[in-house]
């Protein structure tokens, strides 16, 4: 035998050795044995009920953050108890503190942090060490929920619970009432459920949890214990509606100068198909009064992602958000053939109306797991055909279909693992009436793990159809893969991974989605110092490289080198720096002709930002970043400050203010007349956004906010080139349409909302919109300002009810 492997094995030897020894002295997992309550509670924040003495006290929570490992000080300690009858899980306990200052309360309203402590339970009943369901609650008895599963906080779950505080001179008590109605689980006689519990004290960064939860391994629930002999517990029937009503004022003067009304009413219902499954529906939805988007001056090649505002679409979409395939913007977004409505105009025809959204009709989700770890979700949506009318001169008007009637529905089928490991197969699929286009995209996507969570194994493979894309009966078939491996358990971690998409894939109907057509290679480097020194609480290094090709023809386009260090001081300030090099690259989309390339110069770029204590009352976060390029004497500069300031414990104020401003930006300019050539040129940017936020909470259950957005940029365009197939350029004398621009968007969205019982609100909402689109680029800001709050502008007051009802509850009165 060779020395090379008398060597070899010896090294495989040791290694299942040290594996073995791992195992054997692992951390033992902390447990509680359930306790059924005979003795009734009353919620009163204070939990001094005979029958809280039934459960033994659970203590010796553990720093999580800033210093892992760390017990509690006695005078700080926590101190908590959880019982279950027939119907509900209580939980509740005792936050003590040095003193009542030493409590960070904040009232925020529902599902808002901010800088409140806070204490909450999380579930894991079905074991499968991945997903958890998180309630919480805050000093002033302020409630928020989440959806744990693998490296992802779905905060936009809502449940149903009851909870009441106590603030004291020893610091604050809770009391917390869960329905069965809240959670699921299986029919078994007898389960266990992985568990923990989190407190956080904000005065302190500091984060605590029950189970010990090591930041240097990779997971949250697989780090939770056990809450073991939960006996002859049965899932309810889980039932509920929340119907609406709403009723709108508003005024367009795009259209009429005269206001008009609007009644609507329509449907959330909430269905337990099973232990494990919940059918979620809404019916003739009404969002109008979702906060305004934040429109900007798109100058790229790309459309724009707006965050989804829409509680339906984000509440319980994990499932659906596997594989990265699901825009729920698409959903009721701008109508597919929107552009069709300005085809084979007449000379004397006009556009009078183009809805610029399509109208949802319904959307019905059904997710849930099973008790072998398969979860699946099914999404279905249908929007109403959408058409656009247009005039002549003799004022007959005929309609042109800007969006047939559409069909979108997802297929999740999600099968968890051992070690935190699982596989997942995805399918959305797009279908419209008539002759437009349908579309398909089908994905394997896994995430696998060694024994020990230390290695990763993930990636994902895709492939997608366009059906009738090209022409009546031809199909546009592309495909895409994602590979990772890398190390995520310790100190150090990496990844290695390479992305392709070929010419043909296309996600885009469903997804979000901006190019195809690229091979890309890179590595990813992080290192972390976690345990607080002299003067931080944690530090964090990461190096990151990409190099990209063009799959076909194989042809570079760039790579890109960056990194950056960021931590926790002691005075609980947050910052960081960063950099990054690109060399140069040729841009394949910035001509906006197929085909057509664009040598882009190398530039590089450094930057910082720093977050102040958030809980002090006045907190401060400032970005800035600067890239410069030599061959045009390029300087692009960005800034961003936000100040926060906590008048009392209801009223706060966040004013933030982002300046843009770049010297002979090299871009795209315009189209020949014919689109046949490309003019690019050298940029004066000029953007300015500033936005102001108002929140007074009057109680716990009722507040007010107030946001006021002005958005405004200008781009002067010089030095114009004429850019050739190969990317160069030569300098011209321009002839063509000016196209400087100057654009002001202004918006204020105002709201009272009453939460007047668990799960219902009365909403009163005033919005407003205003946009102006000139080439007045020599005028300065305030003028800019006052000209978008003095131009027409769209206007609309709304009030709306949401009542929910629950069918256990409708019963229990029925027999009282």
């Amino acid at each position: 035998m060779s020395t090379t492997t008398t060597t070899l094995m010896k090294l495989f030897f040791s290694g299942i050795l040290l594996l073995c020894c791992m195992t054997l002295f692992a951390q033992k997992v902390k447990q509680v044995a359930a306790v059924r309550s005979t003795l009734p509670i009353t919620l009163d924040g204070i939990p001094n009920e005979p029958a809280w003495k039934q459960s033994p006290a659970i203590t010796d929570f553990v720093e999580m953050r800033p210093h892992f490992g760390r017990g509690e000080a006695p005078e700080n300690r926590t101190e908590v108890y959880l019982l279950y009858d027939d119907n509900f899980i209580y939980f509740g306990g005792y936050n003590y503190e040095r003193t009542r200052d030493s409590v960070a309360a904040q009232l925020s309203g529902r599902d808002e942090i901010g800088v409140n402590d806070f204490i909450g339970i999380i579930f894991d009943t079905y074991q499968d060490k991945i997903n958890g369901l998180g309630l919480y609650v805050t000093p002033f008895n302020e409630q928020f929920d989440l959806k744990y599963s693998t490296g992802d906080e779905d905060m936009s779950w809502n449940a149903v619970y009851h909870t009441q505080t106590r603030i004291t001179d020893t610091g604050w008590s809770f009391e917390m009432r869960i329905p069965y109605s809240a959670i699921r689980f299986s029919k078994e006689k007898v389960q266990n459920w992985n568990f923990n519990i989190i407190r956080r004290r904000a005065k302190l960064a500091q984060q605590l949890s029950w189970s010990p939860v090591d930041p240097t391994k990779f997971g949250f629930m697989n780090q939770a214990g056990i809450w073991t002999g939960l006996t002859d517990i049965k899932p309810p029937v889980r039932l509920s509606f929340s119907p609406y009503f709403s009723t709108y004022l508003t005024r367009n003067p795009a259209t009429t100068d005269k206001w008009e009304t609007s009644v609507n009413g329509g449907m959330d219902v909430k269905y337990g198909i099973s232990d494990g499954f919940t059918m979620d529906m809404t019916l003739i939805p009404d969002f109008g009064q979702v906060q305004s988007d934040n429109q900007v001056l798109n100058l790229s090649p790309f459309e724009v992602k707006f965050n989804e505002n829409r509680a339906f679409f984000n509440e319980g979409t994990e499932l659906f958000n596997k594989g990265n395939l699901f825009y729920s913007r698409r959903i009721g977004g701008a109508p597919v053939n929107y552009g069709a409505a300005y085809n084979n105009l007449a000379p004397d025809e006009k556009v009078l109306e183009n809805p610029v959204q399509t109208k949802l009709i319904n959307a019905t989700k059904i997710s849930g797991r099973t008790k072998k770890k398969l979860g699946i979700g099914f999404f279905n949506a249908i929007t109403k055909a959408q058409y656009a009318l247009i005039e002549n001169g003799m004022k007959e008007q005929r309609s042109v279909e800007t969006s047939p009637l559409t069909n979108y529905n997802i297929l999740v089928l999600d099968q968890g693992l051992k070690n935190n490991s699982r596989i997942t197969l995805i399918n959305t699929n797009v279908w419209r009436s008539g002759k437009t286009y349908d579309a398909n995209v089908s994905s394997i996507d896994w995430d696998l793990y060694d024994n020990n969570v230390n290695w990763n194994f993930w990636g994902q493979v895709a492939h997608s159809r366009l059906i009738g894309y090209e022409a009546p009966g031809k199909t546009v078939a592309g495909n895409m893969y994602r590979v990772f491996f890398g190390k995520l358990k310790g100190r150090f971690s990496f990844d290695v991974h390479r992305f392709l998409n070929d010419d043909k894939y296309n996600q885009n109907d469903m997804g979000y989605f901006t190019n195809n057509n690229y091979v890309t290679h890179g590595f990813y480097a992080g290192y972390k110092w976690v345990k607080p020194k002299s003067f931080y609480n944690n530090i964090y290094l990461n190096l990151n490289w990409n190099y990209t090709q063009l799959f076909k023809p194989r042809q570079y386009q760039d790579f890109v080198l960056n990194g950056n260090v960021n931590g926790q001081l002691k005075n609980l300030w947050t910052v960081g720096i960063n950099w990054d090099i690109r060399p140069n690259k040729n841009d394949f989309y910035e001509a906006r002709l197929d085909g057509w390339k664009v040598k882009q110069p190398a530039s590089w770029m450094k930057g910082f930002w720093v977050n102040t204590n958030s809980a002090k009352k006045y907190a401060v976060s400032l970005e800035m970043y600067h890239r410069v390029s030599g061959r045009y004497n390029t300087s692009n500069l960005e800034m961003f400050v936000s100040n926060t300031y906590r008048f009392s414990h209801k009223l706060s104020v966040i004013l933030s203010h982002y300046l843009e401003m770049h010297n002979r930006n090299f871009g795209f300019a315009a189209l020949s007349e014919n689109a046949d050539s490309v003019f690019m040129s050298l940029r004066r940017i000029r953007t300015a956004e500033n936005i102001a936020n108002v929140k007074y909470n009057f109680t716990n259950k009722m507040w007010l906010t107030f946001r006021v957005r002005h958005y405004w940029s200008k781009v002067k365009y010089t030095d114009f080139m004429n850019l050739k197939p190969d990317g160069n350029v030569e300098n011209i004398a321009y002839t063509g349409r000016n196209p400087d621009i100057n654009v002001n968007l202004f918006n204020i969205d105002m709201n009272y909302t009453w939460q007047f019982a668990p799960g219902s609100f009365i909403n009163l909402t005033w919005k407003t919109a205003s946009e102006l689109y000139d080439q007045l680029i020599q005028e300065r800001y305030y003028r800019n300002l006052s000209k978008a709050v003095d131009a027409p502008s769209f206007n609309s007051l709304s009030f709306k009810v949401i009542y929910f009802l629950d069918y256990l509850t409708l019963q229990k009165k029925k027999h009282s």
